[in-house]
């Protein structure tokens, strides 16, 4: 099993983002939880997003697979009716101790480009956030998105 997958594996809850979905406040609490699975006889992720919406649990799912031209980038296609929808992703930085990830999400025809700061908590602390902001200010496809980024209370 590729080891890189296996530091994401598990839930992420979302921290930090620019996604319009997650900015427009009627879907709360969102997270990811990666799994490594079979899908058409290779190794890939098995992607489910959670969030709440009047109350409820939804939930979007679709498999990642490692994109062979990048390292620590991802496909993500989606499962069932949103098997039509497609997007790049890429883990842009990662904590050493493996608490918080950055990634960066390219844009597709139903979103734009942009980034989510990841945790394995629910909330960080602000001086963790402060240094992932300055992370963030060090790479220059990041920090074209720290002006529109948002913290998820």
């Amino acid at each position: 099993m590729n080891t890189f997958l296996t530091q994401i594996v598990g839930t992420w809850f979302i921290i930090g983002t620019n996604f319009p979905m997650w900015l427009k406040g009627d879907k709360q609490s969102p997270s990811f939880t990666y799994t490594v699975t079979q899908h058409k006889g290779k190794e890939v992720l098995l992607d489910e997003v959670k969030y709440l919406k009047k109350g409820k649990t939804k939930t979007i799912t679709g498999y990642d697979r490692a994109d062979e031209t990048k390292q620590n980038a991802f496909v993500w296609r989606g499962k069932g009716l949103l098997a039509i929808a497609k997007s790049n992703w890429e883990i842009k930085l990662i904590d050493p101790q493996g608490n918080w990830v950055v990634i960066w999400f390219s844009k597709t025809l139903f979103t734009p480009e942009g980034i989510d700061i990841i945790s394995r908590r629910q909330q960080l602390d602000e001086a963790t956030l402060l240094e992932i902001k300055n992370k963030i200010t060090q790479d220059p496809v990041l920090k074209k998105q720290l002006e529109t980024l948002k913290i998820l209370k």
